[in-house]
């Protein structure tokens, strides 16, 4: 039987070895067993015993959101019936997220991971089994027009609506980029709305992922929202355009609404067809090569020639076989479709074709 006193102490230890979370750009973290920004605010006799009651409710909150995601409300009810010592062998880590104190209160948020195989064993003796192969994580760049103009990274309500989903580890992951003077710097909104393929997958390789959406809205009549999105994804082409209002309406509750309903969209089409997700993302993912042939007229074109290569949507690497000083004979590294290939690097000013039977990539600027 685990004590009150071991608990805690288990906790603490969950606590200190626990993942911290990033808030510098890259790569972020996607776990379907992870449940970020589980939030606490408790009040005790001090501060001490109003974060350890704290920590008491983080992980039943935590579980209980899990079901939300993975099952349903029915489901996550019976969920909540749960006491500590069934849910706390499940728990892996809690980090941090944010926290604050004052005498006797306590508040926080926290990002909790459980268990897999333990959660899965948990819901399956439900009856609720366990989609937990995430789709590949993708990039959403939410626009808000309105009469002051497009906005991208200021802070506004459309911005808000996509980071209070806090999808990074949902079946469909959605990263919502921080907005960091890195983030500004490379690109505006009017370089979005333009789709300038440069700076796009500027943006798309410092995050890691293979997608990126552009989410699009502005206000409509009666405090609703337009929103709009249109593009291609593993999940394959997502297409909305619709008005949302929410009851009360509140132009806030209606890009909430909005973005939720985008979302879980995206949820319903990759739990209906997950077959044809993986066959699609392994599909993706794999890599080809090609000898090609890169003339080019000194050094400078040369170098510019290969960074253009290089930020083409598609290509993941370019290994040098020969360099004389007119031209270089590469092996080209791509994945998808080489048509693809082909039309993504006409973005970047390049065109590549084929002469005298041999591959040869050349400047069109």
């Amino acid at each position: 039987m685990i004590t009150h006193r071991l608990w805690l102490v288990f906790l603490a230890t969950m606590i200190m070895f626990g993942l911290p979370v990033a808030h510098a750009a890259g790569p972020v973290e996607t776990n379907v067993f992870a449940v970020q920004g589980v939030a606490a605010d408790v009040t005790d006799k001090d501060v001490a015993s109003a974060k350890n009651k704290a920590l008491f409710e983080v992980q039943m909150k935590a579980i209980v959101m899990l079901a939300q995601r993975l099952g349903n409300e029915t489901f996550a009810a019976e969920i909540a019936k749960l006491g500590p010592k069934d849910v706390l062998p499940l728990l892996k880590s809690l980090s941090i997220e944010e926290e604050g104190a004052g005498p006797g209160h306590y508040i926080g948020k926290f990002t909790v991971r459980f268990i897999p195989e333990k959660v899965q064993r948990l819901f399956e003796s439900y009856g609720v089994a366990v989609v937990s192969e995430q789709a590949t994580p993708m990039l959403v760049l939410p626009i808000w027009k309105s009469a002051e103009g497009s906005q991208l990274w200021e802070e506004n309500l459309w911005r808000t609506a996509w980071l209070n989903l806090r999808a990074e580890q949902s079946l469909v992951p959605l990263i919502i980029p921080i907005g960091d003077l890195e983030d500004t710097a490379a690109l505006t909104a009017e370089d979005v709305l333009n789709l300038d393929p440069i700076k796009l997958e500027t943006l798309r390789r410092r995050y890691g992922t293979r997608t990126i959406l552009v989410a699009i809205a502005e206000p409509a009549e009666g405090n609703g929202v337009r929103a709009m999105m249109n593009g291609e994804s593993e999940l394959g082409k997502i297409t909305f355009d619709k008005i949302y209002t929410a009851d009360p309406a509140t132009l806030e509750a209606s890009a909430a609404l909005a973005a939720s309903r985008f979302h879980a969209v995206m949820v319903d089409k990759y739990k209906s067809d997950t077959s044809r997700v993986r066959q699609v993302a392994s599909e993706a993912m794999a890599s080809h090569s090609i000898p090609v042939a890169v003339p080019f007229s000194s050094p400078s074109e040369w170098n510019a020639i290969r960074s253009r290569i290089l930020s083409s949507p598609g290509i993941i690497g370019v290994d040098v076989s020969t360099l004389g000083g007119d031209g270089a004979v590469i092996r080209l590294m791509y994945v998808g479709d080489l048509q693809v290939v082909q039309t993504s690097m006409q973005g970047t000013g390049l065109q590549m074709s084929q002469i005298g039977g041999n591959w040869v990539i050349q400047s069109l600027l």
